[in-house]
């Protein structure tokens, strides 16, 4: 059957230009994604040049995007089982 689909797309050229258009498209996303993974790399290398700690602006980053109550929850958590576990005292 895939040899089916393969013959029909080869043999029709609108089927084979969406296609070649797709993977072109993805291809220019793949690469403006790595543009952007390299640009946050080097922000994060800025940061760290400044004195602030990687980790510490990654859970700022990732506490941010949380809705309000969500990270209410979370931080209620973080401190009663920080207490059980001694962590805070």
């Amino acid at each position: 059957m895939a040899d089916n689909q393969n013959a029909a797309i080869g043999h029709n050229s609108v089927a084979g230009d969406q296609l070649k258009s797709f993977v072109e498209r993805i291809e220019r996303l793949q690469e403006e994604k790595q543009t952007i993974a390299d640009d946050i790399k080097d922000v994060f290398g800025e940061a760290k040049g400044m004195g602030f700690d990687r980790k510490v602006l990654t859970e700022m980053l990732r506490l941010r995007k949380m809705d309000e109550v969500k990270r209410q929850e979370w931080e209620h958590l973080r401190d009663t089982y920080g207490h059980a576990l001694g962590i805070f005292g």
